[in-house]
């Protein structure tokens, strides 16, 4: 838009100038030419008293060499014959024109310029004293006719040149003051739209681009005004779910001692702690999860939590009667993501395992450390998933499965991605479903060379997997 801005102004300036500058250098010239024949003229008139008086060639030399052109050879005086008592003409100074240009003049009585070498020559007719007619030529050079005329089109050439540059100048600063306002304003829409709901442009510019600034300001404090109040509205509803729980707790306390009673209780402990997350969670100010704005110290040990989790889980594994596996998770691997964000989406990928598999189906979790991301995997030896991509699509759960919103995987790719990662669903060496969660470490999402390694690495460890699982190694939780 700025460079759009100056082109147009430049165009417009120069077509500006050059239908002025063409016909004033016209102009110039033309007043050049008649001052050079003027002042010839009158030269010439000046030798008009001495025809009138007498025809004596010494007195016309000596007024021929009285005048400037005289005195440069470029003034001559031609008398006829017929004006002497002798019969002789009389001839001063060098001519140049031809006799009959010389003739026309005296027969027509009117002055002329006739084109000769190196010049013009104006042929002035003079009316003698004995009746006939002198012809006065003086010759004027090229050089004096465009005398002064480059150097007034040099002048107007700068002025053009200055004029041009000075609307380029303005146009650019016009455009500045335009575009710059504008380039706030989309930089300001591409903030918000990656989540920096304190965004906000100064309301300055022209008219219109200071009305879209007011506009956005009040549509972000809109937008802010509307998460908080959807966030409000969450934990209030999270909220309500405290007084059922009051009474599942002591119900559960009732049941007295004995596995079922102990994992009723340790669910029931859990949930609370899960609704309480979701309250704190909703009323912050911004997501738990760390991006790649998080500081040095953001995040959490992702071994640590996954052994806790599957801890957790190995109780309700053991009563089903199913094998468990996990690898990989013997030393610490920090990855920027909030511990209760890391254990949400555990605990929605093993839940799934427990609710979509039958009793007995084996699964396995499989921590790996590429360098630039962490990699688990969480596979299972069910039946799979017929149709990853809909699993994937926010409350894409599988139709008439009862208990499924479809959101437990939503929430693992927002933890994902929340890192530059990804979540994938494949089919496993198990023969079910195979999860893998990508979780970069560095903030960008990994290329596709990076992909294709992780691939390869997953390959290979899922053989080992397979064979830990056929062989029994590994713990047993």
């Amino acid at each position: 838009m700025r460079w759009a801005l100056v082109k147009v102004c430049l165009a417009v300036t120069a077509m500006v100038v050059i239908a002025f500058a063409v016909p004033l250098g016209l102009v110039i010239k033309e007043m050049a030419r008649d001052r050079a024949f003027s002042d010839a003229e009158r030269q010439a008139a000046t030798i008009a008293p001495t025809l009138s008086i007498t025809t004596d060639r010494a007195e016309l030399l000596k007024a021929v060499l009285t005048t400037e052109p005289g005195a440069d050879d470029r003034m001559a005086v031609h008398v006829p014959a017929a004006a002497e008592a002798d019969r002789r003409a009389v001839e001063i100074g060098t001519r140049r024109a031809t006799r009959k240009d010389l003739e026309t003049v005296r027969a027509s009585g009117r002055a002329s310029i006739s084109e000769v070498p190196g010049g013009s020559a104006l042929l002035q007719p003079t009316a003698l004293g004995s009746g006939g007619t002198a012809v006065v030529e003086v010759f004027v050079p090229q050089d004096e006719v465009t005398n002064g005329v480059t150097t007034a089109w040099l002048v107007l050439a700068g002025v053009g040149i200055a004029l041009i540059v000075g609307s380029v100048a303005v146009a650019d600063r016009l455009g500045v003051r335009m575009v710059e306002p504008a380039r706030r304003l989309a930089g300001a829409a591409q903030d918000l739209g990656e989540g920096r709901l304190g965004t906000r442009v100064p309301e300055e510019g022209p008219t219109e681009l200071h009305s879209a600034a007011v506009a956005f300001n009040s549509m972000a404090d809109q937008v802010v005004q509307l998460l908080a109040n959807e966030r409000e509205l969450a934990a209030d509803l999270s909220h309500r779910l405290r007084t059922p729980l009051t009474v599942l707790r002591l119900n559960a306390a009732s049941l007295g001692d004995g596995p079922a009673a102990e994992q009723t209780r340790a669910a029931v402990e859990q949930l609370e702690r899960e609704v309480d997350t979701i309250i704190r969670t909703a009323r912050e100010q911004r997501p738990q999860t760390q991006g790649q704005g998080g500081g040095p110290g953001a995040g959490c040990d992702a071994s640590e939590v996954i052994r806790e989790r599957m801890a957790f889980w190995s109780a309700l594994a053991e009563d089903e009667g199913r094998e468990v596996r996990l690898a990989g998770v013997d030393r610490t691997v920090r990855i920027p993501v909030a511990r209760p964000e890391l254990a949400a989406a555990l605990d929605a990928l093993l839940g799934n395992v427990f609710r979509h598999t039958p009793e007995g189906t084996a699964f396995a979790v499989d921590v790996h450390h590429s360098g630039d991301a962490v990699i688990v995997l969480v596979s299972d030896a069910g039946g799979g998933i017929a149709d990853p991509r809909a699993a994937m699509a926010r409350g894409g759960g599988a139709k008439g499965a009862v208990g499924s919103t479809g959101l437990g995987l939503d929430i693992v790719r927002r933890v994902a991605e929340s890192t530059g990662g990804d979540v994938r669903i494949g089919r496993s060496v198990l023969g079910g479903t195979e999860v893998r969660i990508w979780i970069g470490l560095g903030g960008q999402r990994p290329q596709r060379r990076g992909h294709r390694v992780g691939r390869q690495r997953r390959a290979v460890n899922r053989r080992g997997a397979g064979a830990r699982f056929r062989s029994g190694a590994g713990p047993n939780l």
